[in-house]
């Protein structure tokens, strides 16, 4: 077995585990140097970066490595001067640490990202697979790259984890980048890495630096900007950068989890700012467009799987296309790795482990107060008596998330939802249950709660 292979497929279950931002930062470019006696060593690039992976992360990778590799007992974490890079004509660079204190992940030959841009050249328009999902984001953008700083600005794309807003915002840096051969100064900033690059200039009193590095751009692409919510002096300095660049005509372009007027911490001048471009959502993939994903993914690798497997992955993982492709991936080890041929019956036990989610103590209050906070309705329209014809959707898929994730009796969630008698909950699970299958609006709707109790 190849130590880069086994690694690989390590990190491809950990990313499915943590923040984008930290594994970019901390594992992205780790690499498996040796194996020995069950112990297996890994190179990080400093003792920063060491101390970090092994006080925060070590129990999931030892945990992904064991699924993978029995034999594997612990893992020693060994710092490395350099990291060579395999791409032809490139030259190895030394990582370094950054100001921040935090490691410089544009110094990672192996991630090839653009020390200029900070963009990742494997994101591309011709890669992103476009469906019912995601085509007005992927329309938007593309009216972008025409006339930027013209057309949609700010934009604004929002949707769930996992769902391709990364690989479309850094396409759309790539594209322009390319398209105007580099004479539109692009940048590409995760929102912690902006917050970082701000305390950093508050501390070394130097502030002109951030402002310099952020508002000397043409195109600026922010990612995650939830997180900057709260953050009083972050959002000052971001608010002060956006009126900067959008009173120079300069494009503006961001992602979060979710729309503007769902970020509470986020200061209402800035969410004005947000609200006043083009605001477009990244959705939940249909079954036709996971497919089309899984056999773009085949195609790439040079790898193929029986049909029958890859219609079980695509039924199976309905939400997120990281752990989509991370499940793809696990399936590929097993058969060019392990050797092993895969059945229906193994696919079944692969990927019925990997998207096995621990237990969490959800209870009733944050199932009806996810549903009421979807629909912009108060908890107590749908506890209460109350018959308004717009209450009874949100109440119908209360009744069938309480029996769909807890299990609960159909008494208790007639009682529990207005007094109901208990036939009102059966027939509201019943219904639900068979239109989620062809009513994809509604599939969508409530992976989307879910996905909001699973955060809590």
């Amino acid at each position: 077995m190849e130590p880069n292979q086994l690694w690989q497929a390590v990190l491809s279950e950990v990313e499915l585990q943590i923040s984008k931002p930290n594994f970019v930062t901390w594992l992205k470019s780790s690499r498996l140097l040796n194996k020995q006696d069950g112990v297996i060593f890994v190179g990080l690039p400093n003792n920063f970066a060491k101390e970090w992976v092994e006080n925060k992360y070590n129990k999931i990778i030892l945990t992904a490595l064991r699924n993978l590799d029995d034999s594997a007992k612990k893992i020693e974490y060994i710092v490395e001067n350099k990291f060579p890079s395999s791409a032809k004509g490139v030259k190895n660079k030394k990582v370094s640490v950054g100001e921040t204190g935090a490691v410089d992940q544009l110094s990672f030959n192996e991630l090839k990202i653009d020390p200029e841009t900070n963009l990742n050249p494997r994101y591309t328009l011709n890669s992103f697979v476009v469906g019912s999902s995601n085509e007005l984001a992927y329309a938007a953008v593309s009216g972008v790259i025409k006339e930027v700083g013209k057309k949609y600005n700010p934009l604004f794309i929002y949707g769930g984890v996992g769902l391709g807003k990364t690989h479309l915002i850094q396409a759309l840096g790539n594209e322009i980048k390319n398209l105007y051969e580099n004479k539109i100064r692009v940048k590409y900033v995760s929102s912690e890495k902006f917050t970082n690059d701000v305390i950093w200039a508050m501390r070394n009193k130097r502030m002109e630096d951030v402002k310099e590095k952020y508002r000397l751009t043409d195109v600026l692409i922010i990612d995650d900007i939830q997180f900057i919510g709260g953050k009083e002096k972050t959002e000052e300095e971001f608010f002060h950068t956006f009126n900067a660049l959008y009173e120079n005509n300069k494009q503006i372009v961001i992602s979060s989890d979710r729309s503007p007027r769902f970020i509470p911490t986020l200061e209402e001048r800035l969410r004005s700012r947000f609200e006043g471009g083009m605001i477009v959502d990244v959705g939940y993939p249909d079954y036709e467009l996971r497919m089309a994903i899984l056999k773009t993914k085949l195609l790439e690798r040079g790898a193929s799987l029986p049909d029958n497997v890859i219609d079980l992955i695509a039924s199976k993982v309905q939400k997120n296309l990281r752990e989509l492709e991370g499940i793809l991936n696990k399936f590929l080890f097993y058969k060019q790795a392990k050797n092993v041929e895969i059945s229906p019956k193994l696919a079944e036990e692969i990927i019925n482990e990997a998207i096995q989610q621990p237990t969490k103590n959800i209870n009733p209050g944050q199932v009806i107060k996810a549903v009421a906070d979807y629909f912009e309705v108060s908890p107590s329209d749908l506890t209460g008596r109350c018959r308004k014809s717009s209450i009874a959707e949100p109440r119908q898929i209360a009744m069938f998330l309480l029996r769909d994730l807890l299990d609960l009796s159909y008494p208790y969630i007639g009682e529990k939802l207005g007094k109901r008698d208990h036939t009102t909950a059966i027939y509201a699970y019943n219904k639900l249950s068979q239109e989620i299958a062809r009513d994809q609006n509604l599939s969508q709707k409530i992976l989307a709660i879910k996905d909001t109790i699973d955060k809590k």
